[in-house]
């Protein structure tokens, strides 16, 4: 069975920063594509950031470009997300995902693995 376990939400005031990590174990991961996803109070789970196993390819949503970067370290089984420069809009639960192919996808579908959740709070 695979878990993925984050850590690092918080509070933030606007224009600060925040570390999500996350951890994955369960032999039945292979390895593939991790990313972050988030999901505000009565709106829809949106892709923030994903990257392929390899780590060659990174994508992230429009509104967080310059401002996030995704990092994996695969001898660790760990996946992490630097954001920087928050903004109240950001409120919202980050999930961790993860998927058994190699490729990103911007459909929360597509990912089989979730963790559980960090609430991330942005005050203006």
């Amino acid at each position: 069975q695979v878990q993925l376990v984050e850590s690092g939400g918080g509070l933030v005031q606007a224009g600060g920063s925040l570390r999500l990590s996350c951890a994955v174990s369960g032999s039945t991961f292979s390895g593939g594509a991790m990313g972050w996803f988030r999901q505000a109070p009565g709106r829809q789970r949106e892709l923030v950031s994903a990257v392929t196993w390899g780590g060659a390819t990174t994508n992230y949503a429009d509104s967080v470009k310059g401002r996030f970067t995704i990092s994996r370290d695969n001898a660790k089984n760990t996946v992490s997300l630097q954001m920087n420069s928050l903004i109240p809009g950001e409120t919202a639960v980050y999930y961790c995902t993860a998927r058994s192919g190699g490729i990103t996808r911007s459909d929360p579908a597509a990912y089989a693995y979730w963790g559980q959740g960090t609430q991330v709070t942005v005050s203006s």
